[in-house]
């Protein structure tokens, strides 16, 4: 089968397309034809190998495993044989924290984050819900429980991230600000932000308002330069890790009203994860949320890929077509 593989940590010229073998699934394994998979900042920082504390994981000075790729949404072609819950044939989506997607082929963990794909959606719009917006749940429902009434401002609502966070949040009740740039307020506005600010015209750290959260998707922004922006008892959420926003958390922890949180959504357990999959495949399937696509690549210009995403100005999300012989569905 062929597949993108990265053998050492740099630039997105560390992809080279290769023929290498077709997994076999285990016991409690299916293998999965994949059609679609993503790339996002979290796949940027494993080519990277950055933070380096992450190499304690992935690797000293090399990468463990050579095939990236943790969202995957394809066909399953083989099933292990202590597999009951799912058949060949079928349509599947989710993450593997064994990365391979980005293959042909992968091998899952049916006790893994994977789900049938709901008929209302192809592969492309389902490949990137397993990592982006289980993340954003993890954000807003697990670390701030959101509610309904809560003010939340969203700063990069046009990524990947700010795109399911808008329509989870107003899921929920919130009322939404959206930040981004002039091009993207009326997509950010029909995906049910209440209010839409234009970065490159208004600071919202200078305009007076408060909000009860502060979703950082970006890492672009300080706990410091914006805790005005905050509520009493209002929350910064960051989903970019870094030792200063660590060293706030701590502190924000032991003093005062208004907190600093962040968390590695991958590192949560496989049950937690799984529960927020599939409260999300229920919001699809109902058409509460809708996964937005800014381009797309073949498997074959996976640099191009990443070097588009680390530009920093996607609209949405950007996936991965690992076989364009086939209709989206």
């Amino acid at each position: 089968m062929k597949a993108s593989v990265s053998k050492m940590y740099g630039t997105p010229d560390v992809f080279k397309i290769e023929e290498v073998t077709k997994p076999i699934p285990k016991h409690n394994e299916v293998l999965v034809r994949v059609y679609a998979a993503t790339v996002t900042g979290s796949d940027i920082m494993m080519r990277i190998g950055k933070p380096y504390v992450g190499r304690l994981y992935l690797g000293l000075s090399k990468p463990k495993t050579t095939i990236l790729g943790f969202d995957f949404a394809g066909q399953i072609v083989e099933t292990g044989k202590n597999v009951t819950s799912f058949n060949v044939g079928d349509k599947v989506f989710g993450g593997t924290t064994a990365l391979g997607c980005y293959a042909e082929y992968t091998c899952v963990n049916v006790d893994d984050v994977i789900a049938t794909i709901p008929e209302n959606i192809n592969y492309q719009s389902a490949a990137p819900v397993s990592g982006s917006a289980i993340t954003v749940m993890n954000f807003l429902k697990g670390l701030a429980k959101i509610k309904a009434g809560d003010t939340l401002l969203i700063n990069g609502a046009s990524g990947s991230l700010g795109t399911y966070a808008v329509q989870i949040a107003k899921h929920f009740g919130a009322v939404v600000t959206g930040v981004c740039s002039s091009k993207n307020m009326k997509m950010v506005k029909n995906l049910g932000a209440d209010f839409v600010i234009d970065y490159t015209n208004q600071d919202f750290t200078k305009n007076g308002k408060q909000y009860d959260i502060l979703f950082d998707t970006t890492g672009k922004i300080t706990f410091s330069s914006c805790k005005n922006s905050l509520t009493k008892k209002g929350i910064f959420l960051s989903s970019v890790v870094s030792f200063p926003l660590l060293l706030q958390m701590m502190i924000t922890s032991l003093f005062g009203k208004k907190k600093v949180k962040s968390s590695s959504t991958g590192m949560l357990s496989t049950k937690v994860r799984l529960n927020y999959f599939m409260e999300l495949k229920e919001l699809l399937e109902a058409e509460k949320i809708k996964t937005v696509i800014d381009t797309s690549y073949p498997l074959s210009q996976m640099s191009e890929a990443h070097k588009y995403v680390e530009k920093g100005h996607k609209k949405g999300n950007v996936v991965i077509e690992t076989n364009t012989n086939y209709q989206l569905s």
